[in-house]
């Protein structure tokens, strides 16, 4: 009697163990796909126009959000645009992360408030093929995520034209 319920319940963990490594594995599977739904442009679809300009077109998320892949002075980040915002805002621990500097602290009107952010320059800010220089930012500390909102400094130095549920830059 006793070896039968040493035996169930060795059966049962199993069981148990099973469950959790398919779950473990369904979420594994479905986690990529979950990433494409969120940035649908984590590498961006680049071309080259007639006259040889860059340009690159991003698909909207579920949300309806432009989110896409790009770097910043060559190190990897994550850029959700924004054409209501005036400057490129980096979050502080993302600014930190990639090295740059803030100097000269002024209060801005987001929307969840105000909030004192630090002047800084990007040297350089890629999308696809796509190459922005000298372009004004600041460092936020009061941004919890670590997307960089992509705003006006920078847009305003490409073209952009929305068609659908597509977004093409284009270089000027």
């Amino acid at each position: 009697m006793v070896k039968d319920n040493q035996e169930t319940s060795f059966g049962r963990g199993f069981i148990w163990i099973a469950w959790i490594l398919a779950i473990g594995i369904l979420i594994y599977a479905f986690q990529g796909i979950l990433d494409n739904q969120w940035n649908p442009n984590q590498r961006p679809d680049s071309n080259l126009s007639s006259q040889g300009k860059a340009s690159v077109t991003l698909k909207q998320n579920r949300s309806g959000h432009y989110i896409t892949s790009g770097t910043i002075n060559d190190e990897p980040v994550v850029f959700l645009l924004d054409t209501g915002a005036t400057q490129v805002s980096i979050p502080a621990r993302v600014a930190e992360r990639l090295g740059l500097q803030g100097y000269g602290s002024y209060p801005v009107q987001t929307a969840n408030g105000t909030v004192r952010v630090y002047r800084t320059k990007i040297q350089s800010l890629s999308i696809g093929n796509l190459y922005l220089y000298d372009v004004d930012a600041h460092i936020n500390p009061g941004m919890q995520s670590d997307e960089i909102l992509l705003g006006m400094s920078a847009l305003k130095k490409v073209e952009f034209r929305q068609t659908g549920n597509q977004l093409v830059l284009e270089q000027r």
